[in-house]
């Protein structure tokens, strides 16, 4: 029987975290391990793992957290078949969530899988169409023969709940050590570089969305502009504008018809918020130090 580890990075964790935990531990193929690393051990209530054997805690200093780095530790620490990697906001939406994550490996070539993310119950219109534009109700395999089709989205992969082969994994060399963010992609890019394919599970669910103002959207694509800037042997040549062109288009579209023509303008500003943060980090190495701190979101990776 295959050895599945989960893995969840942590920071002031909620009563959420523990309901969380409890439904993974009721999944019909259960993790053998729940590792999760947090940052400031001050801000972890040691309450929140009582009663779930499979759950253990690493503390780490917040001068320590990094996207790729911290997981990459936590993947050396987890033997096992596959890795599941989460976040700490990413809710099983039922009990098949790794019994579905699990299925596309069955298939050799497979070695990431990645899961749907559904809207909370307090999730905005645009954020609830955004989310089902890019986690369909349809499943997909990807490898290089669609990157002529896809573009950027073949390498689309999210450690919100993604699940990797560690073979795989540790053939490679795991996450990149040192990235503002986009490690999930990063990955999943040399994967698909190396012949192997990425799945996107539909029947694999969890709860997970954000309600970003228009200055988050901006701060967050920055980031993701910086990231696909520090690794031109991944993105080099792959545009991604054209795709976010496409979703705007299709949330007008969605909007007029569905009789919210007043969410337009707010589409239209946050989606410049977008465009502006991303082409801003893209070109990163052009800005004023003081500038880049001003844009980014994670203050700690200029430091």
């Amino acid at each position: 029987m295959a050895v599945i580890n989960v893995m969840i990075p942590v920071y002031r964790p909620g009563r959420e975290l523990r309901t969380i935990l409890g439904r993974l531990e009721k999944q019909t193929v259960k993790p053998a391990r729940i590792l999760l690393v947090n940052t400031e051990r001050k801000f972890f209530d040691e309450r929140l793992t009582e009663g779930i054997p499979d759950a253990e805690v690493v503390h780490i200093r917040k001068e320590e957290f990094d996207h790729g780095g911290t997981r990459h530790m936590a993947a050396e620490m987890l033997p096992g078949d596959y890795l599941l990697f989460m976040t700490q906001d990413a809710l099983p939406a039922d009990r098949y969530l790794i019994e579905k994550l699990l299925e596309p490996f069955a298939r050799e070539q497979v070695c990431a899988a990645y899961a749907r993310q559904l809207p909370a119950g307090d999730c905005g219109v645009l954020e609830r169409y955004t989310r089902n534009f890019n986690y369909g109700p349809e499943s997909r395999v990807k490898t290089a023969a669609d990157l002529t089709e896809l573009g950027i989205k073949t390498y689309f992969c999210s450690n919100v709940c993604a699940m990797y082969r560690k073979s795989a994994y540790d053939e490679q060399g795991g996450f990149v050590r040192h990235t503002i963010f986009n490690e999930d992609m990063i990955f999943a890019g040399g994967l698909i570089r190396r012949g192997k394919a990425i799945a996107y599970c539909a029947d694999a669910r969890v709860i997970h969305s954000h309600n970003y103002s228009s200055a988050q959207q901006f701060h967050r694509n920055f980031d993701l502009g910086v990231s696909q800037a520090e690794h031109p042997e991944v993105f080099a040549g792959l545009k991604s504008e054209g795709e976010g062109v496409r979703m705007v288009r299709q949330t007008a579209g969605w909007l007029c018809r569905n009789g919210k023509i007043w969410l337009i303008p707010k589409l239209v500003i946050q989606s410049g918020a977008r465009y502006l943060g991303y082409r801003l980090g893209k070109n990163y190495r052009k800005l004023p130090g003081w500038l880049v701190r001003k844009c980014t979101m994670n203050q700690d990776y200029w430091r």
